[in-house]
C-alpha cells in the first residue's frame, strides 16, 4: 500500500526536464558558455581568469543515470569511488584525491558537508541539474576551508526556464527504477515555481557471484525539490529552494532482513539517510550590487553494520554577503562569511559513553570569514586575478589562502591560465572515511590530528578552431601540481587488523597532466575525448608509495552519431582506468595488491520523432566487467561476517588455521569497481512548454 500511495505522490509532482535540444556538450558546457564558480559572479567562460569545466544537462543525457554520483564517470579526471562492497556507498574524486578534499556545491552553497560526502551523493537527482560547474585545484579563497582538491558546483533549473510539465522514466534488467516529473507555475506575474518530485528504487536480491552476499545494495531513494523565482526591478535576484531526502539502503546475506537490523545473527549493512536543504539568494536593494546568500542543511544517519552502529546528525548553516564593483580596470568582489557546524555521534569523536549512546561532547565549529579578490584587466590581453581569504575557525584558531590566477589571451581563440593557491582542511574521520565504520579493523588514532594545508599551481592551455565546413574543434590541456603538509591517510599495511590514523611526518603529491579534445562535424558525428595522467604519491622517511585506491592512467570518451531521417542519435560512452593499489588484509591474502585495468563502456540509441517525447534505450556495461571476475573471493570471509569462527595468536594477529588458511577477518572494503555487470535499460521523456 505505501508503495502505491509513493507512485502517486511522483505522479503528482516532480522536477523539471529541459527539452530535447540537439546541442550537446562536450568539454565546452552549455551554449551560453557562462560560469559563476572561478570567481563567484557570472562571466564567460572564455573570459574566466580561472579554468572551469562546465557540462551541461544534455551531455549527462548520453549516458543517462538517477543521480549525480554514477554521472560522473563521464568526466575526465572526476571519478566516482565506491567505498564499500556492501552497501555501496562513495565519493567523487578529482586528480585522484579522495572525496572529501571535494568541496560540492548547490547553486555556490556548501550544501554536500563531509558526513554526506560518503552517504547523500547518491541522492542528488540528474533531473534538477542545469549545469555542473568544475574547478580542479584549491579554491579555499573563495569557497573555505573544504575546497582542497576542487569543488563540484551544480547549477540548479530556473523555474523561469523550465517546462510547463515535464516526466522522465527509466528502467534497467536489473528490476531498478527511476521517475522524476515535475511542473512549473505562477502566483501573479512576478513568482515563478518550480516543484519536483524524484524516486528511484531497486529492491532485486542478485548474487550473480555466488558468495552469498548481494552484488549490489538495495534501495528506495525520495526526493522532493521546489524553487521559487521572484521578479523584482533593475532584474535584481531574490529566489530560495528546499529540499527533502531520504534513502533507505542495505546490502549483505541474501537472508537478511529488517528483524535482523543490528544483531550479530544474519549480516547486513542497513542506512538511513535523512536530510533538509534550504537555499536562499536576495540581492540588496541598493546602488551598489550586493548579495545575500544563505543555506541550511540537516544530516540525519542511521545506520547498522552488522551490530556495530553509527549515529550520527550534522546541522549547518551558512551566510555571506559579497560586493561587486567594477573600478575603472579593476573588478573588485569582497565579501564576508560565516559557517556553524554542529556535529554529533555515537563514536568517541563527540565523547559517546556507548555505541547506543549519543555523544557528551558535541563538535560545534563556528569558521568567520572574510575574502576579497580584485580582477585586473591590463590589456585586452592580459588579466590577473588576486584574491586572499582570512577564517577564524574556533577549533584550529587563524587560516590564511591567499590565491592568483593569470590569464593571456593569446587570440580569440587561445588563451592561456596560470593559477596557484592554499586549501585548508580539517578532517572527521567517521564522517569521512567509510573504512573507519565497517569490516573487523579497529579505528586507532595515534596522534591528535593536525589540520591539513595544501599548496596548488595549474598551468592550463586552451584552444578552439572553427573549420570553413562549420566544424568545430576544442583543446583544453592542463598540468596540476599539489603539495600537502600533515596529509592524513589511513595505513591499511602495517596492521591488517587496524586502520592507523596519523598525520603523515613527510609530504603527500599530487601531479600530472589532463587533456580534453571535442570535434563536431558540420554533419552527423561529435566526439569527445578526455585523458589524464597523474602521480598521487606519498613521500615518508624518503619512501614513496603510490596512494592506494588511485589509478595513474584514466580516459573518458563519448561519440555520437546523427541520423536525422529517422529521428535518431546513437551515443557510445565509455572510461578505462589503470590499475591501482587495494587494501589488503595480510601477507596470505591471495588477492592482487593491483587491480588489472578496467573499462565501462556503455551505449544508447534515442528517438525523438514526437515533439515533446524522446524514448530512448540501450545497455550499460557493454563488456560486462565485474570486479570479482578470475578472483577467489572479493569481500573476505562472508560465510563468517562477525569473525565468530577467526582464531588470534598471542601478539593479536589472526592465526591461519584449516577453516581460514588466509588469516583473514571479514572486510567489505576490497573495491574499486562497480559489482554490476551488463544490463539494458529503457526510458520515456516527455515535456509541455
Amino acid at each position: 500500500m505505501k508503495q502505491r500511495l509513493l507512485y502517486v505522490l511522483v505522479w503528482l509532482s516532480g522536477i523539471p526536464e529541459y527539452g530535447f535540444a540537439q546541442q550537446d556538450t562536450m568539454m565546452a558546457g552549455v551554449s551560453a558558455d557562462v560560469v559563476v564558480t572561478g570567481t563567484l559572479k557570472e562571466v564567460k567562460r572564455s573570459e574566466s581568469p580561472v579554468a572551469v569545466e562546465l557540462y551541461s544537462a544534455a551531455f549527462f543525457r548520453k549516458n543517462p543515470t538517477s543521480n549525480i554520483f554514477d554521472a560522473m564517470q563521464q568526466i575526465n579526471g572526476v571519478r566516482p569511488q565506491l567505498n564499500c562492497n556492501v552497501c555501496n556507498t562513495g565519493d567523487i574524486r578529482i586528480n585522484g584525491l579522495p572525496g572529501a578534499y571535494t568541496m560540492v556545491l548547490i547553486d555556490g552553497m556548501p550544501m554536500v558537508s563531509s558526513l554526506s560526502t560518503v552517504y547523500g551523493l547518491s541522492g542528488i537527482p540528474n533531473a534538477f541539474v542545469e549545469r555542473i560547474e568544475i574547478v580542479k585545484g584549491p579554491a579555499s579563497s573563495l569557497y573555505g576551508s573544504e575546497a582542497v582538491g576542487g569543488l563540484i558546483n551544480i547549477i540548479t533549473k530556473k523555474p523561469t526556464l523550465s517546462n510547463r510539465v515535464s516526466a522522465e522514466m527509466m528502467s534497467t534488467s536489473w528490476g531498478e527504477f527511476n521517475i522524476d516529473i515535475g511542473f512549473t507555475n505562477s502566483i501573479g506575474k512576478k513568482t515563478t515555481i518550480l516543484t519536483g518530485l524524484h524516486y528511484f528504487g531497486f529492491n532485486n536480491r542478485i548474487d550473480n557471484n555466488n558468495d552469498g552476499f548481494t552484488d549490489i545494495s538495495l534501495q528506495n531513494r525520495f526526493s522532493v525539490f521546489q524553487k521559487w523565482n521572484f521578479k523584482r526591478r533593475e532584474s535584481r535576484i531574490a529566489s530560495v529552494a528546499g529540499r527533502y531526502f531520504y534513502e533507505n539502503r542495505w546490502g549483505g546475506d541474501m537472508n537478511w532482513n529488517e528483524k535482523f537490523r543490528g544483531t550479530d545473527i544474519v549480516y547486513g549493512e542497513s542506512i538511513y539517510t535523512r536530510r533538509v536543504e534550504l537555499i536562499g539568494n536576495y540581492q540588496l536593494p541598493t546602488k551598489e550590487k550586493i548579495l545575500l546568500s544563505f543555506s541550511y542543511n540537516r544530516h540525519e544517519q542511521d545506520s547498522r553494520y552488522g551490530n556495530s552502529s553509527y549515529i550520527a546528525n550534522q546541522q549547518i548553516g551558512f551566510a555571506q554577503l559579497t560586493w561587486d564593483k567594477t573600478i575603472a580596470k579593476h573588478d573588485l568582489l569582497a565579501g564576508t562569511a560565516f559557517r556553524y557546524t554542529h556535529y554529533n555521534d555515537n563514536t568517541p569523536a563527540t565523547g559517546s559513553p556507548a555505541p547506543d549512546k549519543w555523544g557528551t561532547n558535541p563538535q560545534k565549529i563556528s569558521l568567520p570569514g572574510i575574502f576579497i579578490q580584485d580582477e585586473i584587466r591590463f590589456s585586452d590581453k592580459h588579466k590577473l586575478l588576486v584574491g586572499f581569504r582570512y577564517d577564524y575557525n574556533s577549533a584550529h584558531g587563524n587560516i590564511y589562502t591567499p590565491r592568483i590566477a593569470y590569464k593571456y589571451t593569446i587570440n580569440d581563440n587561445s588563451f592561456i591560465r596560470l593559477n596557484a593557491g592554499t586549501g585548508f582542511r580539517v578532517v572527521n574521520l567517521f564522517t569521512e572515511d567509510h573504512a573507519a565504520l565497517t569490516g573487523a579493523r579497529t579505528v586507532v588514532i595515534k596522534e591528535d590530528l593536525k589540520p591539513e594545508r595544501s599548496y596548488n599551481i595549474n598551468l592550463n592551455y586552451t584552444k578552439r578552431w572553427f573549420g570553413k565546413d562549420g566544424s568545430t574543434c576544442n583543446l583544453d590541456i592542463t598540468s596540476f601540481y599539489t603539495y600537502f603538509n600533515n596529509r592524513i591517510i589511513g595505513d591499511f599495511d602495517t596492521d591488517p587488523n587496524q586502520i592507523i590514523y596519523q598525520n603523515l611526518h613527510g609530504f603527500a603529491e599530487s601531479k600530472g597532466v589532463s587533456i580534453n579534445t571535442d570535434y563536431r562535424t558540420a554533419g552527423r558525428w561529435k566526439l569527445g575525448v578526455g585523458a589524464t595522467y597523474m602521480d598521487v604519491s606519498v613521500v615518508e622517511n624518503g619512501i614513496k608509495e603510490q596512494q592506494i585506491l588511485t589509478e595513474r592512467f584514466t580516459g573518458t570518451w563519448t561519440v555520437s552519431y546523427t541520423l536525422p531521417v529517422q529521428h535518431l542519435d546513437i551515443d557510445y560512452t565509455g572510461n578505462i582506468y589503470s590499475p591501482m593499489r587495494l587494501p589488503l588484509l595480510g601477507a596470505l591474502d591471495p588477492r592482487p595488491e593491483m587491480s588489472p585495468w578496467w573499462s565501462i563502456q556503455n551505449i544508447q540509441v534515442r528517438w525523438h520523432r514526437l515533439k515533446g517525447v524522446e524514448i530512448y534505450g540501450g545497455v550499460k556495461n557493454l563488456l560486462n566487467y565485474l570486479p570479482g571476475n578470475g578472483l577467489p573471493f572479493l569481500i573476505a570471509r562472508t560465510h563468517d561476517p562477525f569473525d565468530k569462527q577467526v582464531q588470534y595468536g598471542a601478539n593479536g594477529q589472526i592465526l591461519a588455521t584449516s577453516d581460514n588458511p588466509y588469516a583473514l577477518s571479514f572486510d567489505p572494503n576490497y573495491v574499486y569497481a562497480p559489482n554490476q555487470g551488463i544490463r539494458f535499460f529503457v526510458g520515456l521523456r516527455i515535456h509541455i512548454r
